[in-house]
Parts: C-alpha cells; sequence; structure tokens
C-alpha cells in the first residue's frame, strides 16, 4: 500500500512525519529520513492494530483548491 506522508520541522528542528489517512499516525526524527523510517514503521504498527479492532484501515482524504 502507498501513502501520502506530510513531514515538517518543528520550532525544536525535529523532523515530523504524519499520515493523513491514518489518524494519529505520527512520528518524528533527527533527520528527515530518520522520520520517514519511523513513519513507515507507525503506518504498519497503526493498520495492524486498527484491523485487530475492526476498525477501518484508512479515513477518506481529498484534496481541495483554494484561491488565496
Amino acid at each position: 500500500m502507498k501513502f501520502i506522508v506530510t513531514i515538517d520541522r518543528d520550532e525544536d528542528g525535529v523532523w515530523i512525519a504524519e499520515c493523513p489517512a491514518i489518524p494519529g499516525c505520527v512520528s518524528q526524527g533527527d533527520t528527515r529520513e530518520e522520520a520517514l523510517a519511523s513513519d513507515k514503521e507507525a503506518i504498519a504498527a497503526c493498520l495492524e492494530v486498527r484491523s485487530e479492532l475492526g476498525m477501518p484501515l484508512t479515513i477518506e482524504t481529498q484534496q481541495v483548491e483554494v484561491t488565496a
């Protein structure tokens, strides 16, 4: 499965990776690569737990266009 992941640095310089399609699936790392690798593990773990609990694996995400 492929997932969209957001990645950003916080005010302390820590990289935060989040999978918007899986509520609460967030990880971090000292480098961008560490955060992404950690998020891959988090995604797998979240999917396993959601499956065991009988929850939908993901929630719907969608892109919207906003004019500014």
